[in-house]
């Protein structure tokens, strides 16, 4: 007779889960930061408050953000005014939008994914689905299924409500999804609209603006699997491991609120510091097995939650310059997306090191990390192996 441990010998994979292919979308909506403030003051109706307005443009400069895609519009605000009305109850109007609209992004960008791996889509085994919001039943992992053709027999996990860090998140649990079911295929997608959020500026939070100038909207898909087939499949990076830790001290330094009027997203003012300060210990224990300390041996891939905390991330570890110059430019080209972030600057990274440009500035090396940090405060630390060099 077969034994068990036969049996589950056989269930698993041979190899290590592979990133086999990206996709990324975004509304079509593009707005310009640097005219941000005067659409955003006008369509609040907020136009008569100069000094607040005044004080949203610097916020909007210190960014470093030049643009950022949204699927709220001036026509869908004007069709839903609750919206556009400090503090009031506007979240079934906002539920209505995204419940639809999300699964359909999400759409775009897994659609972008399977192509680029070239696969039949019923080779897909299992779906992750990641957003911060539009919770519903069945989710939006259940009408993404349905937009795609999916298999009716796929395999779901419905991640809502996780935040900045869960690009990282969705990345471990597809490791283990891999690694531990041999041959299969697991389509990935964070898809995140931050406009979800989107509030009237008022004198008495401070954090509805840091909202309205950082956030926007986008969706990214990854197929990961083990034993690529060769000739078939084209590997990019190997996710070699993946933890989780929630930083000490740091309770209520993200946190998201879902209430009547909307989420609401609050930030501490020490976050940067808590960041930049606990970051290293989670470098040494990802990289320790390796013998690699020396961080600016690794290309980088870190969620750009802000200008400052890249700064100080930098400072502490010293890093060299470009170490977060695809971070930078994400951030730059996007703004913060939350969970899609890090899955934007994975497939710039790759661009970029399919082309060469990296090599001479360090960045298309063999090891690398990716982080996504987020609300409670949660780090997570995905050890990742390229194998496009």
């Amino acid at each position: 007779m077969v034994s068990i441990d036969e049996i589950r010998r056989s269930q698993r994979a041979d190899g290590t889960a592979t990133v086999m292919a990206i996709g990324t979308a975004n509304p079509p909506n593009c707005f310009d930061q640097s005219t941000y403030p005067d659409y955003y003051f006008r369509v609040t109706k907020s136009e008569q408050n100069t000094r607040l307005k005044d004080k949203f443009k610097r916020l909007c400069e210190k960014t470093t953000i030049k643009k950022r895609y949204m699927h709220v519009t001036e026509d869908i605000l004007k069709e839903n005014p609750s919206m556009c009305t400090y503090n009031a109850p506007s979240l079934n109007a906002r539920q209505d939008i995204f419940i639809s609209e999300i699964p359909k992004l999400g759409k775009e960008a897994a659609t972008k994914a399977i192509k680029e791996w070239g696969q039949p889509k019923s080779k897909i085994t299992h779906l992750i689905f990641c957003t911060t919001v539009g919770a519903d039943m069945p989710g939006a992992d259940y009408q993404l299924t349905e937009l795609l053709g999916l298999s009716s027999s796929i395999k779901r996990i419905m991640m809502y409500q996780q935040g900045c860090f869960a690009g990282g998140t969705a990345l471990r649990v597809a490791k283990d999804l891999a690694e531990n079911n041999k041959g299969a295929r697991v389509l990935v997608v964070c898809c995140e609209m931050q406009s979800f959020t989107f509030s009237t500026p008022s004198d008495t939070d401070f954090e509805a603006l840091i909202r309205s100038a950082i956030f926007g909207d986008g969706a990214a898909a990854v197929i990961i699997g083990a034993d690529p087939v060769i000739g078939a499949e084209n590997p990019l990076f190997e996710v070699v491991s993946a933890s989780q830790t929630i930083v000490p001290g740091s309770n209520g330094a993200v946190a998201g609120h879902l209430r009547e009027e909307g989420l609401t997203v609050h930030l501490r003012r020490d976050l940067p510091m808590l960041v930049s300060n606990n970051i290293e210990k989670s470098l040494e224990e990802a990289f320790h097995p390796l013998g690699i300390s020396d961080w600016n041996s690794l290309f980088w891939i870190a969620h750009p939650g802000g200008p400052a905390i890249l700064d100080q991330v930098e400072e502490k570890l010293n890093l060299e310059p470009e170490k977060l110059g695809v971070t930078r430019q994400v951030l730059s080209e996007y703004g913060n997306m939350s969970s899609a972030s890090v899955l934007f600057i994975l497939d710039q990274m790759r661009k970029k090191s399919v082309q060469e440009e990296l090599k001479t500035t360090g960045g298309g090396l063999e090891w690398g990390v990716l982080f996504g940090f987020g609300a409670g405060l949660t780090v997570e630390t995905v050890v990742l192996h390229s194998v496009l060099i």
